[in-house]
């Protein structure tokens, strides 16, 4: 998912692949005017952003983030959040160039703790942020941003701003929605083509199957992660493009180490499907086809945050290594230690 404009015989990645980010003008959740100084306490970001190509103007992604308000064209979130605590942001929190952005702290352990608030924060790219962004973000006292972004990605996006003291860590993922011209397809009106390539499930498994990989396959980055978290690198704040999938993912695989339930770490991952946080797609192509409002139920698992999915990563856990804590110690190569430290860190007392 990406945002900067890229030529139309070039390669894209769905869902803003070549596509560039409009200023914005900051809106504060719960009311209007000026928007308080920033606060260590992390909270959800409001904003309305209009993402466009403008060397084709065909195609506009609108993430729409006001509180309340849903577009006709906006797909509903894939699936409930209810059944464990999701953390409550304050309202007064502004983001306008950052989305999907909270603070995972609060959710529940299986042995009755939780996750400390203002340790660990997730969010997509920090490359648009605007100043009154970074202002935030500095005032999180942040240790580390971990970007999960891949060099293309960050060629396409830009890399994330400074912020004072701020260490960043790039941990390349794979991206699970790259590796074919959806939005050419879209762009042409080819819906025979789009159809062929994501109709029949096919994009609903491309992303089972891009979880699987990452989770078996990208040990060695996780393991860093949180070894990472164990030592120095808190409060930490993790993102990918849209912090949905790769962000997501390793958000998973950290509260996976320190003991928060299942359906807690489903709950939160379920979160970027509320309507404020999501993508939604205007069209405007020439071909009829392109209008078809089966193009947005092509792309549709391709945008979403669905339980299946990360299903998915946790099945080929156990398939693999057999339970959670042999995928720690065997897979990621913690040891207990290192995860008494992690816990130490990142949990209440």
């Amino acid at each position: 998912m990406h945002s900067p404009p890229l030529a139309s015989s070039q390669r894209v990645k769905i869902p803003s692949a070549c596509l560039t980010e409009a200023p914005l003008r900051p809106v504060r959740a719960g009311g209007s005017g000026t928007a308080r100084p920033p606060r260590r306490t992390p909270g959800t970001a409001v904003a309305r952003v209009t993402r466009t190509d403008p060397s084709h103007g065909a195609d506009r992604v609108v993430w729409s983030k006001s509180y309340g308000q849903q577009s006709a064209d906006e797909a509903p979130p894939a699936g409930p959040t209810q059944g464990a605590h999701v953390s409550q942001q304050p309202a007064e929190t502004v983001l306008t160039g950052v989305r999907n952005f909270r603070d995972v702290g609060g959710l529940p352990t299986a042995d009755g703790r939780r996750v400390r608030q203002g340790v660990l924060f997730r969010s997509g790219h920090l490359a648009h942020a605007t100043q009154q962004d970074a202002d935030f973000l500095t005032g999180l006292g942040l240790h580390t941003v971990f970007d999960f972004r891949n060099s293309a990605d960050q060629a396409l996006e830009g890399p994330d701003i400074a912020l004072p003291g701020v260490r960043n860590v790039n941990i390349p993922l794979s991206d699970p929605a790259d590796g074919a011209d959806f939005w050419q397809m879209v762009r042409d009106g080819e819906l025979d083509q789009l159809r062929a390539a994501l109709g029949d499930g096919q994009a609903a498994d491309r992303m089972v199957h891009s979880y699987r990989t990452i989770v078996t396959g990208r040990t060695a980055e996780h393991g860093r992660l949180l070894h990472a978290l164990a030592e120095d690198s808190v409060p930490a704040l993790m993102h990918c493009a849209a912090g949905k999938d790769r962000a997501g993912l390793s958000i998973a695989v950290t509260l996976l180490a320190l003991g928060v339930r299942r359906e807690a770490i489903e709950a939160d991952y379920l979160e970027s499907n509320s309507p404020h946080r999501r993508y939604k797609v205007h069209r405007s192509s020439k071909s009829q086809a392109g209008m078809s409002p089966e193009v947005m139920e092509l792309l549709a698992p391709l945008f979403d945050a669905r339980a299946a999915y990360l299903d998915a990563a946790f099945t080929a856990i156990h398939e693999t290594w057999g339970d959670v804590d042999s995928y720690l110690s065997k897979g990621l190569r913690l040891t207990e230690g290192t995860r008494d430290r992690l816990r130490a860190r990142l949990l209440e007392d």
